[in-house]
């Protein structure tokens, strides 16, 4: 269906994205140092993945959830699975809003010389569509099956009017809790101090993107350790979200093994399994981490190829597969999608990975706008939040009545993903294929 996509998202989910800036400047330098590599498009695949996995009881001190199952009819089998917030199938009136609290740590990255610091990119985050309210009805533009910049239009209508978050606007999508329905999922900022961590030259590197803009490769082994240790003293009933700039993972031994730019998981304590030996009152930490985007790392320029892999694209990917999937023990009938082949056959319910490098504009963004380091331009003014899956998609529901209906089909259709219609590519106006 689509080309291997330069962009890889991972399940815990690990996003990986390139992005780069200095603490001495908001963006790149408008010359990369002499001495810094260029990283060809060709090897910039961005992913994410997954951390951990644990088994929560009703007593587990953790973020707020609800359990719920589906049958799927492809296979006889009814998958259960947990998710964020309340239960949209029978909660009642102020008990169907949850608000979580969101501790966010800026990260101060300090490699080869350089620094790479998400307090440039701190107030863009919190400004973007993540945190701020938005009207979802409709959007200016949309990816097309190039990937590149394609035209909007109507996006959710039948929450158009509502002022809404993103993630909010997603969770209602997907369970056809729209207009004036008192369902939401909230979510509520904390900044934290930031956090200044000092990569040894044995665990990272820097390239430069095609289009100039410089970024930080590290191992992902030795990163996710710094991040374990950041969230020893981290609150269980809220999301910690540990946000870096221009700061890129790669897997093995491999520099060039790249590039992860988020992902969200799951650390238990009580021996390891959420609910041993602590009766039935043990810590669930979820957690994610992911990497802001700069543009012209992915994205080409003049709205090209990747159009959508910038600015927030990471950061929606993993909230949005954490609020689906907080535990990552939501598993679901395998499946295979040709625009993320990467993932290869998987049974995880990740909402973002088969859509990765899929999104659309929204908001207005004021964070690093302007031409790429090389003079090209790839910012246009917006945020880009990525298309999300929905849980029918993946439950194979046809036909399905689940959530809302898309903008095009019979009202009695409704969407696979977010955008709905908007998603150019045909994997997505049907349920989940298999493997074979």
């Amino acid at each position: 269906m689509t080309p291997k996509r330069s962009a890889v998202l991972l399940g815990l989910s690990i996003l990986a994205g390139i992005c780069c800036s200095a603490a001495a400047f908001a963006r790149a330098p408008s010359t990369a140092p002499a001495t810094v590599p260029i990283m060809p498009d060709s090897s910039m695949q961005a992913l994410t993945t997954t951390l951990g996995g644990v088994t929560v009881l009703p007593t587990t001190r953790t973020v707020a959830h609800w359990w719920g199952s589906t049958i799927d009819p492809d296979n006889g089998v009814t998958y259960g699975y947990n998710m964020v917030g309340a239960d949209p199938n029978t909660c009642v009136a102020t008990a169907c809003a949850t608000t979580i609290q969101v501790d966010i740590t800026p990260i101060i990255v300090n490699i080869d010389g350089l620094t790479f610091s998400a307090e440039d990119i701190l107030q863009g985050t919190l400004d973007s569509p993540e945190f701020a309210y938005n009207d979802y009805g409709s959007t200016p533009a949309a990816t097309d099956s190039s990937y590149a910049m394609g035209p909007g239009g109507t996006l959710s209508q039948a929450d158009a009017g509502q002022a809404l978050q993103l993630q909010d606007a997603i969770m209602r999508a997907q369970f056809n809790q729209t207009g004036g329905s008192s369902y939401h999922l909230y979510l509520h900022p904390n900044v934290l101090p930031a956090v200044t961590i000092n990569v040894p030259r044995t665990e990272g590197t820097v390239f430069q993107s095609g289009r100039g803009v410089v970024f930080a490769d590290i191992n992902i082994s030795w990163w996710s350790s710094q991040i374990q240790q950041l969230e020893t003293s981290a609150d269980p009933t809220h999301l910690p979200l540990y946000l870096t700039n221009n700061v890129v993972l790669y897997v093995g031994q491999n520099t060039g093994n790249c590039c992860v730019i988020g992902y969200h998981g799951t650390r238990a304590a009580g021996n390891g399994a959420g609910s041993t030996n602590s009766e039935g009152n043990a810590v669930v930490q979820t957690f994610a981490w992911s990497s802001w985007v700069q543009p012209g790392f992915f994205s080409r320029a003049d709205g090209g190829a990747d159009w959508a892999l910038q600015d927030i694209h990471a950061v929606s990917h993993e909230i949005a597969e954490w609020a689906d999937d907080p535990f990552v023990d939501n598993t679901v009938e395998p499946w295979l999608t040709p625009t993320a082949p990467q993932y290869g056959c998987s049974g995880l319910l990740e909402t973002g990975d088969p859509v990765v490098a899929i999104g659309f504009a929204m908001g207005t963004n004021s964070t690093e706008q302007g031409p790429n380091p090389n003079g090209t331009e790839s910012a246009d003014g917006f945020y880009h939040p990525e298309d999300e899956v929905m849980l029918p998609w993946f439950m194979r529901s046809a036909p399905n009545t689940i959530s809302e209906p898309t903008q095009t089909a019979s009202p009695n259709i409704g969407r696979y993903t977010f955008m709905g219609s908007l998603n150019p590519f045909p994997g997505f106006r049907e349920p989940a294929t298999g493997c074979g």
